[in-house]
């Protein structure tokens, strides 16, 4: 119950948090399954909200298996749909757990599921693909040694910023493909690098490479063109999304910093505490204007502030 209905409200909040989600094949979206979303990793779990808003059908994501240590934390990840999945550096011993993951994973395809591993591993704010990790390509070969019939789709991030939210977003899909391009390949470890090196392939032509360092491209890679009759039309909007929105969004970013730095979840941490936020600070502004007036013009918050909101994103400076 809980993810249906976190997915009506973060859909509405990428509207402001996200100037432009581009998707150059929203068929996808559609798709009917068994699928396996195989990503690159670039904004931590921002990557994971945006394609559960997204997708017609529910995702499952893998998550790295130390944000699932409490119990009550585990909870609610599992009910999110989040599945861990455990690496080395998080103790040997904790390998093992991946096996049910994996059973986890087999169970909702044959449900005709849908489930987004992010291939690389761990996340890195960067304009390009690192080499893949070796899970993919694993619960790919075992599930279609089960007999399920599994499609791979590659997935490929492109964000203009890692630092701002008001983001322009290009989210591109590869060719989907299926066990066929095994086909003739012996062994076990034959299987696992012909899947990844198909596998990088396919993400390689989707995932922009670009220097991190090279802010002009970068710029001129993602920029959106803002017209002016949009300009006219929203500059009052603008301006008064700027002066209501600001007390939280910065106390938001004094917070991210604060738990975060300069790490590669700071992004992330912004449009988690913004998402939660948001709903208290609509609430907190309702019931003061319900204590002020008189009627029901309380509910113009839950209509000026977001709206004015968008406005300021969809003006203000892209880089």
């Amino acid at each position: 119950m809980l993810y249906p209905l976190l997915k009506i409200f973060a859909r509405s909040f990428l509207l402001i948090f996200c100037r432009k989600i581009y998707i150059n094949h929203k068929e996808v979206l559609y798709h009917p399954g068994p699928l396996l979303i195989a990503s690159n990793h670039p904004n931590s779990f921002l990557d994971a909200i945006i394609l559960s808003t997204l997708f017609h059908k529910p995702i499952h994501s893998l998550a790295r298996g130390d944000a699932f240590k409490k119990p009550l934390v585990a909870y609610l990840l599992k009910s999110l749909h989040m599945l861990p999945v455990y690496r080395t550096s998080e103790g040997v011993e904790n390998l093992e757990h991946n096996y049910t993951t994996f059973d986890a994973c087999k169970k909702i395809f044959r449900q005709n599921g849908v489930v987004l591993i992010f291939s690389e591993g761990r996340c890195t704010n960067e304009w390009h693909l690192r080499p893949l990790k070796k899970g993919t390509a694993r619960l790919a070969i075992s599930c279609w040694n089960d007999g399920i019939d599994l499609t791979i789709l590659p997935c490929g991030f492109n964000y203009n910023s890692f630092r701002s939210f008001g983001k322009n977003v290009e989210l591109n899909f590869g060719t989907d493909f299926s066990k066929d391009i095994l086909e003739g390949t012996e062994g076990y470890g034959n299987r696992i690098n012909s899947f990844n090196n198909h596998l990088q392939s396919a993400l390689r032509e989707i995932v922009i490479e670009l220097d991190k360092n090279d802010s002009s491209s970068i710029e001129k890679r993602f920029t959106i063109p803002i017209t002016n009759a949009e300009k006219f039309l929203l500059a009052i909007p603008s301006a008064v999304g700027f002066l209501l929105n600001a007390p939280l969004f910065l106390l938001v970013k004094w917070l991210a910093y604060a738990r975060s730095g300069d790490s590669d979840h700071y992004d992330s941490i912004i449009a988690g505490l913004l998402f939660i936020g948001y709903i208290f600070y609509l609430a907190l502004f309702s019931v003061f204007v319900a204590l002020a007036t008189t009627g029901y013009w309380w509910i113009l918050v839950w209509i000026i502030f977001p709206f004015s909101a968008w406005s300021f994103v969809r003006l203000k400076k892209q880089f």
